[in-house]
């Protein structure tokens, strides 16, 4: 789910290569007229990760802003884990920003997860390198609390 790009363009200008995908087609086109003025070399693409395929794989990292946290359904959730895995080559990294249940209630913001509910989801799949508690940025005044949740992909085919 790269929504409009701006993390794509900013990985891609960081010297990534950056295939990015979204299930919404208006996303994407407003995706690629974001990065044209700033040359980014992103490879936007309308897909489902869950039904399409992706090209230019296997990947060494993946990039999530929020998209692991949105899948509420537990089978959904877990097709989605099992896919990033099936995308990545051996030892891959996958960078997760989630909503955190630290702090209040929030009336507005990203689903929230807690540290126990990331590593059920995650952990057949993916080893859990290093969790710390983030601010999404935002140009609100109190942005969501968020986890940074950086994971290997483990060898064999998870447990």
């Amino acid at each position: 789910g790269c929504g409009t790009g701006t993390n794509a363009i900013w990985l891609a200008g960081k010297g990534f290569r950056v295939p990015a995908v979204d299930i919404s087609s208006l996303a994407v086109e407003k995706a690629r007229r974001k990065a044209s003025p700033s040359g980014a070399a992103v490879d936007f693409r309308t897909a489902d990760i869950l039904g399409d395929e992706i090209p230019n794989g296997p990947f060494g990292f993946v990039f999530d802003r929020g998209c692991l946290h949105s899948i509420e359904e537990s089978g959904r959730r877990a097709a989605f884990v099992s896919r990033i895995y099936r995308q990545m080559s051996p030892a891959a990294q996958w960078l997760s920003l989630i909503g955190s249940k630290d702090g209040p209630e929030r009336e507005k913001g990203p689903p929230r997860w807690s540290a126990l509910e990331i590593a059920q989801a995650v952990e057949a799949h993916f080893e859990i390198l290093h969790l710390a508690t983030i601010h999404f940025d935002s140009d609100q005044p109190d942005p969501a609390r968020a986890w940074a949740c950086l994971m290997r992909r483990r060898e064999g085919g998870g447990r």
